[in-house]
């Protein structure tokens, strides 16, 4: 797994953030993210300094705001759920513009869009000063099961190996006439799958016997050093350092 693989959620730089360990950037967003997850959802300023601290991050790593809003559309799913909530939720009801909303609805779906929101910009922050490949890998230096960490590596590897065939095989269709229109090409694009399954399975018979040819015995070489130093672990721990020290003095002042 020594070759490069870059992602479109990766975004290059040089920045003190980049060159932090995958091991440290990932801890630090684990921890902030039980933080955020820990606050209570009454507590709006606390979120508001939250933002601030992921904002501080993306201006030390020069991450575009425009970056990280267009990779957020991953979070939609849970935009719908907690638009939802308010019209369908029960209890005490309050009327806004002519619409009946449940009050216990409208802080469900206040503390879920918050954390959730919150918990995306810090995984796309990551992602966009991380490589995936150094990412698993520092996956594996805290110590997740190794088997899990070289499967994500594999699946990680041969996924444009895989959609490059998907590529070949549409060429290969169009080339013959065919464009799928209608649901009575579904058994064509279902052969399609089958055949991409096959060829799937026996090149990765293929990959396996080659590595074992080469002295694979179930764990791969790290050729790169991802050893961390106790000042980037400091760094690293500013974020959710910080978040806590929000949350704590949040709870001091109103204890």
């Amino acid at each position: 797994m020594g070759a490069g693989h870059h992602h479109q959620l990766y975004r290059a730089g040089d920045t003190l953030i980049h060159r932090l360990p995958p091991q440290c950037k990932l801890a630090a967003v684990a921890g902030f993210a039980l933080v955020v997850v820990a606050t209570p959802r009454e507590w709006f300023w606390a979120f508001g300094l939250y933002v601030l601290l992921l904002a501080a991050v993306a201006l030390a790593a020069r991450v575009p705001a425009g970056f990280v809003l267009r990779r957020m559309v991953v979070e939609i799913p849970f935009v719908v759920f907690a638009v939802a909530i308010p019209f369908i939720g029960l209890g005490e009801r309050v009327s806004f513009m002519g619409l009946s909303l449940s009050v216990a609805g409208l802080w469900a779906a206040w503390n879920i869009l918050a954390k959730a929101t919150l918990g995306v910009i810090a995984s796309v922050l990551l992602a966009a000063t991380t490589e995936p490949r150094l990412m698993l890998l520092g996956a594996q230096r805290l110590k997740l099961p190794p088997l899990l960490v070289q499967i994500a590596m594999f699946m990680l590897r041969y996924m444009d190996v895989i959609l490059e065939e998907m590529r070949r095989m549409r060429v290969a269709r169009e080339s013959r006439g065919f464009v799928a229109r209608d649901v009575r090409h579904i058994p064509v694009i279902a052969r399609s799958a089958g055949a991409l399954f096959i060829r799937s399975y026996e090149r990765g018979e293929r990959v396996h016997l080659a590595m074992l040819s080469r002295g694979y015995t179930g764990s791969l070489p790290i050729i790169q050093d991802l050893s961390a130093s106790s000042r980037q672990w400091l760094i690293a721990g500013m974020l959710p350092g910080a978040a806590l020290v929000t949350l704590l003095g949040t709870w001091g002042l109103l204890a």
